[in-house]
């Protein structure tokens, strides 16, 4: 069976990107139009967003629809570290860069921004 659809795998990724992102469901409820009760749903894996509301949730965390809709657990190493790099604020930029990009990637962004940086 897919991972597309599934409830669980929505909320994860929900609360993950809320997270990451320090938003609350307060901020997003009302940066979208959407029901508090029903995000709440969502969000406790009660019930699925329709596809246009996954879009909506895409475009308001700069992130792909399969962010939200699929398990990237298998990208957890890559996950951990953006993590740990979240943290620091010169590196607030980096997010903007890390859509589509391996660790690999993002670990040649770091030293690049990194030898910015130093004075």
């Amino acid at each position: 069976m897919s991972d597309l659809g599934n409830k669980e795998i929505m909320s994860k990724n929900l609360n993950y990107y809320m997270s990451i992102n320090n938003k609350t469901r307060q901020e997003v409820c009302d940066a979208l139009g959407f029901k508090y009760t029903t995000f709440c749903d969502w969000l406790n894996g009660k019930t699925y967003p329709r596809i246009d509301k996954i879009e909506l949730l895409s475009n308001y965390f700069n992130i792909k629809k399969s962010d939200l809709v699929e398990d990237k657990s298998k990208n957890s190493e890559l996950d951990e570290y953006l993590e740990e790099l979240r943290t620091r604020p010169e590196m607030k930029m980096l997010f903007n860069i890390t859509k589509n990009a391996t660790k690999e990637d993002v670990e040649k962004a770091v030293k690049i921004i990194e030898a910015i940086l130093i004075d």
